[in-house]
């Protein structure tokens, strides 16, 4: 429909426009395409002959292929430089030193082109072999897939790349379709794992489609016939209806004034069954097999046609979805709507803005997390995550380095550099956008995602802890390499590695450069604390084994000393005393047995019957009130020491008891038997260190090492001999039970205080 030019606006100066100008331009435009064209036949010249009677390994006859894969890339945009490049590519497999040969001849941006198109034509074989292992679960498939697909990128800093094995896909893909030889499996599985998703994420449908259709019909054969056949046996029908109904359409939003574009939606045979498989539909009940898209000026406009549609047709109410009043999360928008038509057909209806349209169409919306929903199922898979950020920019940079190339080629060597100086020029547009991550393979074909700068060392411990350990040297794809060689993409990695043994302590020091990876180096660091803990705990039982044969002890069980000293174990005792945190002399006063202690009893018979005599008053101890000074046990709960109050319990068969008057065990037997107690006092001169007294002190800490051996040095400085210790830690928090010798428990409250003042120590009392 023509228009009207508009007319300048009131007081402004009309706008002229020279004839000559116009001309210069379109004649300059046409130069520059007759240039490229000229290209375009100089390079398939140069492969001809190279290329005549020659197979590529799936068959094809390489020069039909590459005129293939040129049509292709003309069919969807590429400028004539791109698909000379392609003729270029293939001619390089039949040349000595293919990227000298080119550079001289055709320079260094298509030399590039080549050198990395054939690195990521092996790189793809490798893949291939991986995808392809039946053995691998379906998580494992899954994660590998999805490391080939950012490999792919991540490899191919030059995009064009990219879009040219796109192409040599899709042809390959069409020659087996049209000699209707067998495609194998494991190409056909990548071609729809890896390719059709990263056509997709890039925006380019023909080819995401056309792969995927090819690729169904080779993997799911009965299906894709099944499909197929319903699809003929309603094809025409369809296709009248369809038109019928777009032409009503366009009608009716013209008189209603609402200015639109009007398509017929074509739906694909894998999309069809995809969708069949995905929400349980039988063929009948896919509603876009007929679609329509309509694309308005603005939402008030989308709304409208909406309105018109439902005034024509019945809708189907279950089957409305507006996204744009609810966009989804990747910010897709649109209404979507199925109307009955006049016979009682379903035509699905997606009606958009062209802003939503192009938003959708170009992939920065994530339409593919939609559409590849995967195992989570059909539209189970949301775009999130930088990687898909990054795609995003992938697209943008297809199309900058397009440009940039085409540029470059057609420039002035002035212009280019002039370009490059402001960061347009050139094949490359900036840095690469994944290189902070590398792919490399192991030699069973495995794709391993490393940092990038990553060593063999890294390498090693990514594939096992173990394999880390014992890494002795490295292959990179067959040759012999130092452990610091920075990796790159795309290289097979073989660790070589001893039977036995450990890493290195250079391979931590960041300035020799062997590790990248913070987790490899903390498995070297855990490898090395370990190795530590062995040689204390080695230190300690040979400082145990020395101590027991100097007290004539060696019968004495490591276990049950160990026990006897609080520990869970002879290991945990051999640490605590190799790292010096537990003094030898409480193991030595655990050993030493003390004198036997006449029997209570006994003491009283002899007592009672010699009556008091002053020779027989001990300088220290107990003494029974009435019986002069008998010596008396110390009750264990309380474990009593002076000044202490204190009292005393006759018991049957150990003579007197002494308690400390606060225990509750003694107030309750005084309570039931209040004719059995007896007054006490201590006796002699208190805290004159005739006597020592046994008690019980517990602290409570943050768990830390040296602790026990800080809680030790202050009893030791304090001349308090440690006779007995149990520790227990549970999550952060250690208990402690000292067993600890005084004269005079009036010292032990000072000294309980100084504990306190030790880092990390909560908490001091006596029990």
């Amino acid at each position: 429909m023509k228009t009207a030019a508009p007319e300048p606006p009131s007081g402004a100066a009309p706008i002229v426009v020279l004839a000559g100008e116009i001309g210069a331009d379109e004649s300059k435009a046409r130069e520059g395409e007759r240039r490229e064209d000229a290209v375009l036949a100089r390079a398939r010249a140069f492969a001809e002959p190279l290329l005549a009677g020659e197979r590529l390994d799936t068959g094809e006859d390489a020069l039909a292929h590459a005129d293939g894969v040129a049509a292709l890339l003309r069919a969807i945009g590429a400028a004539p430089s791109l698909c000379a490049a392609v003729y270029l590519v293939y001619a390089g497999d039949y040349l000595a030193r293919p990227e000298e040969v080119i550079a001289k001849a055709w320079g260094e941006s298509y030399a590039s082109l080549v050198a990395h198109t054939r690195k990521l034509v092996q790189l793809q074989r490798n893949a291939r072999e991986a995808l392809g292992d039946a053995a691998q679960g379906a998580s494992q498939q899954a994660a590998q897939v999805e490391r080939v697909r950012k490999m792919l990128l991540a490899f191919s800093r030059d995009l064009r790349v990219v879009l040219l094995r796109l192409a040599s896909r899709l042809q390959t893909l069409r020659h087996y379709a049209a000699s209707k030889q067998p495609c194998p499996a494991a190409l056909a599985r990548e071609s729809m794992q890896v390719f059709a998703p990263l056509a997709n994420r890039l925006g380019i449908w023909q080819i995401k489609w056309e792969i995927e259709d090819l690729a169904f019909r080779f993997l799911e054969p009965e299906a894709y016939q099944q499909v197929a056949r319903l699809l003929d046996e309603t094809r025409v029908e369809r296709e009248h209806g369809i038109e019928a109904v777009r032409q009503r359409l366009v009608r009716a939003l013209h008189e209603a004034g609402v200015r639109a574009e009007v398509q017929g939606r074509p739906k694909h045979l894998y999309s069809i069954w995809k969708k069949m498989q995905g929400k349980g539909l039988d063929f009948a009940r896919v509603h876009d097999l007929r679609a329509l898209r309509v694309i308005v000026g603005d939402v008030p406009a989308c709304y409208a046609a909406l309105a018109r549609a439902h005034e024509l047709w019945r809708a189907v109410p279950e089957e409305f979805d507006d996204y744009i009043a609810r966009p989804k999360p990747n910010g897709y928008q649109s209404l979507h709507s199925v109307v009955q038509d006049d016979a009682g057909r379903a035509v699905e209806i997606q009606i958009r803005t062209r802003a939503m349209h192009e938003h959708a169409e170009s992939g920065i919306a994530a339409h593919w997390a939609y559409k590849e929903a995967g195992p989570r199922g059909y539209g189970g898979v949301s775009a999130a995550g930088d990687f898909e950020g990054r795609i995003a920019e992938a697209r943008k940079a297809v199309l900058r380095q397009l440009l940039a190339w085409e540029r470059e080629l057609t420039e002035p060597a002035s212009d280019k550099g002039q370009g490059q100086a402001q960061g347009e020029g050139g094949a490359a547009v900036g840095p690469g956008l994944f290189e902070d991550r590398i792919y490399v393979f192991t030699p069973q074909a495995a794709i391993i995602e490393l940092a990038a700068g990553s060593t063999p060392v890294d390498f090693a411990y990514a594939l096992h802890t173990d394999l880390g350990h014992r890494c002795r040297g490295a292959k990179v794809d067959g040759a012999m390499v130092t452990l610091n060689t920075a990796l790159a993409s795309g290289q097979t990695v073989e660790i070589v590695a001893a039977k036995e043994g450990g890493p290195s302590l250079d391979w931590i020091n960041p300035e020799l450069g062997y590790l990248q990876s913070p987790r490899a180096r903390a498995k070297v660091r855990a490898w090395f604390n370990a190795l530590g803990q062995q040689e204390t705990v080695a230190r300690g039982r040979e400082a145990i084994e020395k101590l027991l044969q100097r007290e004539g002890r060696t019968a004495i069980k490591h276990d049950e000393l160990a026990s006897q000293l609080g520990f869970r174990n002879a290991e945990a005792l051999f640490e605590v005393v190799g790292k010096d945190e537990l003094s030898l002399r409480t193991v030595e006063s655990l050993l030493r047995p003390s004198e036997p202690r006449p029997d209570a009893d006994e003491l009283l018979t002899q007592r009672l019957s010699r009556g008091p005599s002053a020779e027989s008053r001990p300088k220290g101890g107990v003494l029974v009130v009435g019986v002069d000074s008998l010596l008396t046990t110390l009750a264990r709960c309380c474990k009593p020491a002076p000044p202490d109050a204190i009292g005393g319990y006759v018991t049957r068969g150990k003579g007197v008891a002494v308690h400390r008057a606060a225990c509750a065990n003694f107030r309750d037997m005084a309570a039931h038997s209040p004719e059995r107690v007896i007054p006490v006092g201590w006796g002699g001169a208190l805290g004159d260190g005739a006597a020592l007294y046994a008690v019980d002190v517990v602290v409570q800490a943050s768990d830390r090492q040296g602790l026990l051996r800080d809680i030790s040095e202050l009893f030791a400085k304090e001349k308090m001999n440690v006779v007995g210790v149990h520790t227990q830690s549970l999550k952060g928090t250690a208990w402690m039970s000292f067993t600890i010798e005084v004269a005079d428990s009036a010292r032990l409250a000072p000294v309980l205080a100084d504990v306190c003042r030790i880092d990390g120590v909560r908490g001091a009392r006596r029990r």
